[in-house]
């Protein structure tokens, strides 16, 4: 990416910066009620609320972009040098120590499309730019908490599950997978 924004057709991704953050809650919550429905029932699409959401971290670090169709945010997404797996500001676990790329594996986290432009390559926008850039920094391998609506996708982009457990700070359980992905030179 040149001047950290690069084109595929007329989307657009760059860095998201602290302006953005009003639309991409907006766009996290369309996000999690809408494309989880046909994999989670009612009670576990509310909890998810409660684990899912923007980790502002993410933006300081300049590690998480944003997908433009003209002005308008369709798609969020990135990746972390952080411990914390998953989660926005709210939730429970967080832990911002960073990690050693001889030792561990980057982070995909808070990947977000809007219901209205799935299956336009957005996902795989994020997938390419946090890849890059986590291999800049020196990881070797990437992993994730991928929810049951993502698996497919993650898979088609070479990620496999290593675990599948749930997340059990909400009311109900929410099934989540961690899937991983060692990063070619």
């Amino acid at each position: 990416m040149s001047d950290n924004i690069s084109e595929m057709g007329k989307l657009q991704i760059r860095l998201s910066e602290p302006a953005d953050i009003p639309a991409i809650k907006d766009l996290m919550i369309r996000s999690i009620s809408e494309l989880q429905t046909d994999v989670l029932t009612p009670a576990q699409v509310k909890a998810s609320h409660l684990s899912m959401g923007l980790d502002t971290q993410l933006i300081s670090d300049q590690t998480y972009f944003s997908v433009m169709d003209g002005d308008t945010l369709v798609g969020c997404g990135g990746w972390s040098f952080r411990a914390t797996l998953y989660g926005g500001n709210h939730s429970a676990g967080r832990n911002a120590d960073r990690l050693d790329p001889a030792h561990n594996r980057a982070r995909i986290r808070a990947m977000y499309t809007h219901p209205e432009h799935i299956r336009r390559g957005i996902g795989k926008m994020i997938i390419e730019a946090s890849e890059a850039a986590a291999r800049d920094a020196g990881f070797t391998a990437l992993e994730m908490a991928a929810t049951l609506a993502g698996e497919r996708f993650y898979m088609r982009c070479g990620y496999e599950v290593e675990s599948r457990w749930q997340d059990e700070n909400g009311p109900v359980p929410v099934p989540l997978l961690t899937m991983v992905k060692a990063l070619e030179d």
